[in-house]
């Protein structure tokens, strides 16, 4: 049985800053990590993703220069950094984990998290 269980979802207003974390529980290795959020009335979008080396991440232009994606294998967790926040980043924010996949997309997602909360006022 393989959980993702997220934190760190909340209010800010704009222009503050928020650290989610995903910790995967379970019995797997050589898994990618991604970060996807959903706003009310909207589809479901990829924010980042890092490979399961940890040394190569993407994230999607809305996000570029103001979110970083890590994660510490030790630890088994991965983090979003969001920096600089937008009314428009609200979003039910989701983890996600790919098994032997680069988590290009959500064909190679393996495993969702139940989702957190992250609310931006103006």
């Amino acid at each position: 049985q393989v959980q993702l269980a997220e934190s760190g979802g909340g209010s800010v207003q704009a222009g503050g800053s928020l650290r989610i974390s995903c910790v995967v529980r379970g019995d797997i290795s050589g898994y990618c990590m991604a970060w996807y959020r959903q706003a009310p009335g909207k589809e479901r979008e990829k924010v980042a993703r890092i490979l399961a080396s940890g040394t190569q991440s993407f994230y999607t232009d809305a996000v570029k220069g103001r979110f970083t994606i890590s994660r510490d294998n030790d630890k088994r967790t991965g983090y979003l950094q969001m920096n600089t926040l937008k009314p428009e980043d609200s979003a039910v924010y989701y983890c996600a984990v790919g098994v032997g996949t680069t988590c290009l997309n959500t064909r190679q997602i393996t495993y969702w998290g139940q989702g957190t909360q992250v609310d931006v006022s103006s």
